[in-house]
């Protein structure tokens, strides 16, 4: 009999609450507040806070943090606005941090 399996999630590292699929991970190469950072179309159980400008590395965003909406921790931002044309692409999606994620389903 085979096993059933669910998809692949990423969770909240500090009450497993499930955040994020693995199948909407757009890019692994980001740079987040504490080292690397994935880049994920869609997010889930999370709460957005209030917009602000930021200077990033890429250049100036406006971004709004993320959390977890059961814990509260920040695991991200979510990217609301860019102003550069070539950054324009990561409006609307989400950073997550990966130091603040664990991977559940794997």
């Amino acid at each position: 009999m085979a096993e059933l399996v669910g998809p692949r999630l990423y969770s909240c590292c500090n009450c497993r609450n499930h955040v994020a699929l693995h199948d909407d991970v757009i890019s692994k190469s980001f740079q987040g507040r504490n080292g690397r950072a994935f880049l994920f179309s869609h997010v889930m159980n999370i709460t957005v806070g209030p917009k602000e400008d930021r200077q990033l590395l890429t250049g100036l965003h406006t971004v709004a943090d993320v959390y977890c909406c059961d814990c509260h921790e920040v695991l991200g931002w979510k990217y609301e606005r860019a102003y550069e044309e070539t950054q324009k692409y990561k409006e609307g999606k989400f950073i997550l941090e990966k130091s603040k994620i664990v991977k559940e389903n794997w």
